[in-house]
């Protein structure tokens, strides 16, 4: 009997010291960062549950095994996104237009830095083609491309230092919500960027009421040489510039979209001998200034262009920031948009003046 009651005493012990581990364990799930509850509340970026992360893009997809420190970004503006998300980039490709020092940085990035307390960034200077060697030195956790032009032999390359956010399709075809989308992903700040898109988004809305003027009016962005009048150089309305006069409420006249023969193409050519082409175009937006205007207008062919005959043209002239802006992101739209919307609704204003 006593042989009896000390097993049965035995088990019970065992059976208590494993109820209390269970209850031990529950106590510790529900105060795990890691936790299914605790997710509900804190920053999903951080979460290593919703690792790894895999992006698909136009060279296949790229799987992000944690969450980067040290990101890099190569060719246009993806910089800027990672900066107006508040991540400093180990380093970056210098922008090669519309600078107006040896600085490679924009006013928005130059402002930004500064913000941030950033006094020498690690802008590499690659306008000839990528500085690999330098990407390297800067040992990137992700390389960020979602806006470039990079090949499939850059991918591959770059893919030996670091995972490589790439163009979701084509080649300087990304949007800048799209910009922000993927790089946002790529740093593990998927919700960030979300709400980053949104605060533009009102800003622009908030801005647009002032230029009512613009809504519905048809729109092409055209490229003009003074020393070659023959041959007109259009972007397609899958480019970013293109794509955010859409967002803010213009349209491509359909004898423009009709001329496009490659959806992924983000220009197209078109002689000067079709330039009824542009006959419907309440507005162009382009490079250039007076000067052009006026060599414009005193062609025989494109002068009489209605748009141009007007002068309904917005040019972009290169010693502003304003001609690096026409590429959008974040920060140059926050710095550029007054400017940009009075230059887009005073040309239109000329369409009255008529």
């Amino acid at each position: 009997m006593n042989t009896y009651r000390k097993t049965l005493l035995s088990a019970l012990l065992i059976l208590m010291v494993f109820m209390i581990a269970l209850v031990g364990c529950s106590q510790q799930s529900d105060t795990d960062p890691a936790s299914a509850d605790d997710n509900e509340t804190t920053d999903s970026s951080d979460a290593t549950s919703d690792y790894p992360i895999v992006i698909e893009h136009a060279f296949g997809e790229t799987e992000i095994p944690s969450k980067p420190e040290r990101v890099v970004t190569v060719q246009w503006g993806n910089h800027d996104v990672a900066l107006a998300l508040g991540v400093v980039p180990v380093g970056f490709s210098a922008a090669n237009f519309g600078v107006q020092d040896d600085s490679g940085l924009l006013p928005w990035t130059a402002e930004k830095l500064d913000e941030l307390g950033v006094e020498d960034p690690n802008v590499f200077q690659d306008t000839d083609g990528l500085d690999f060697e330098a990407i390297s030195d800067a040992e990137p956790d992700v390389i960020l491309a979602a806006y470039s032009g990079i090949t499939q032999e850059d991918y591959d390359l770059l893919s030996q230092i670091a995972p490589v956010v790439a163009f979701p399709t084509a080649a300087w075809a990304t949007t800048w919500r799209e910009q922000v989308s993927f790089n946002a992903t790529g740093m593990g700040m998927k919700e960030e960027g979300e709400q980053l898109i949104k605060d533009i988004n009102e800003m622009v809305s908030e801005k647009l009421k002032e230029y009512p003027q613009i809504e519905g009016k048809k729109v092409v962005w055209v490229n003009f040489s003074a020393d070659d009048m023959s041959k007109l150089h259009i972007y397609t309305p899958i480019d970013s510039r293109v794509s955010f006069l859409h967002e803010l409420g213009m349209v491509y006249p359909d004898s423009i979209t009709e001329q496009i023969t490659d959806p992924n193409s983000y220009s197209l050519n078109l002689s000067a001998e079709n330039a009824a082409d542009l006959y419907d175009a309440d507005l162009i937006i382009g490079y250039g200034n007076d000067e052009l205007l006026q060599a414009l207008q005193a062609d025989p062919l494109l002068g009489k262009i209605p748009a141009i005959e007007r002068g309904s043209v917005a040019f972009i002239e290169s010693d502003t920031p304003l001609v690096a802006a026409g590429t959008p992101n974040p920060l140059s739209i926050t710095y550029t948009i007054d400017e940009y919307l009075e230059l887009i609704g005073g040309a239109i204003d000329k369409i009255d003046e008529k």
